[in-house]
């Protein structure tokens, strides 16, 4: 049999569901499903379903975000877009940052492979062994990463990273280096260190705007390829499994390309905040 025409629904449902499911929330809930607007419209779970599909609703998600609250954040956001579009000649551009407190979890029990009809199974529960952080930094002309594990997050670990940037890139280049506002990265013996290396340039992000760091975008992958799924008895092999990552990933480097103009996102940060003002 072939399905019957769908069901005419009125203009005025239609708008009184999603005028409901934009401004109100049911009774103790925080947000609509199918069912509970289903009955409270009146209309069957696939009218909502088709609605909400009809006006790109989605109730059951939700983002988080943070504005950056960074007094200077437009001057910064200019001076690391800017390195990002339009890097000096002569120079290097890298996006450094630490990855810290990877944990080295063992599985308690052999998972499952996966097989037809069947995706692959891990155990809830672990065992942790340790962690270690990873220091990066992305190299923003050819996709190349410089990596180093190592078991502390201070002041001495950056300048130790800091050398190892040193001795691995040509010297006659200008580095860049975009960090963070981590306290590591503000010690005055890094301050000191870098006077001493002119070719070292540090430019700091504003406050609680990761996503401006490409190298994030490479964590994400690192955590997603080989770190969530892995099991691991110590952390020797956690290392080993991220320099072994870190390797394969610089003899076929993936180069991250920045696109948005800083005059962009400033105005999407002002809608934004125009937005949140509105709501209060």
């Amino acid at each position: 049999m072939r399905p019957g025409r769908l069901p005419h629904i009125p203009a005025r449902k239609v708008r009184a569901i999603v005028e409901a499911t934009l401004h109100t929330t049911p009774l103790a809930a925080t947000h609509w499903s199918t069912r509970t607007m289903a009955d409270a419209q009146g209309v069957s779970e696939a009218t909502v379903r088709r609605i909400w599909k009809q006006h790109g609703l989605k109730p059951h998600l939700s983002k988080t975000f943070k504005l950056s609250r960074d007094p200077q954040f437009v001057e910064k956001l200019h001076d690391v877009v800017g390195l990002y579009l339009n890097p000096p000649d002569k120079s290097l551009v890298l996006s450094v940052d630490e990855k810290s407190q990877i944990q080295a979890l063992d599985r308690t029990q052999p998972g499952l492979p996966m097989k037809k009809g069947r995706c692959g199974t891990q155990t809830h529960d672990y065992k942790r062994h340790g962690t270690t952080t990873l220091f990066a930094a992305l190299n923003l002309l050819d996709g190349n990463v410089i990596g180093d594990c190592l078991p502390r997050h201070r002041h001495q670990e950056f300048i130790r990273f800091l050398k190892k940037i040193d001795a691995e890139t040509p010297s006659h280049l200008v580095l860049h280096l975009i960090v963070d506002t981590y306290g590591t990265h503000k010690h005055p013996r890094v301050k000191r260190w870098v006077r001493r290396h002119p070719r070292f340039h540090l430019h700091v992000i504003p406050t609680s705007s990761s996503w401006l760091n490409m190298v994030e975008r490479w964590f994400r992958d690192l955590t997603d390829k080989r770190i969530r799924r892995g099991s691991f008895r110590n952390v020797r092999e956690l290392m080993a499994a991220i320099d072994d990552y870190v390797h394969h990933h610089n003899l076929k480097p993936q180069v991250f390309t920045w696109t948005a103009s800083a005059e962009s996102i400033v105005a999407k940060v002002a809608k934004c905040k125009e937005a949140l003002d509105a709501l209060h």
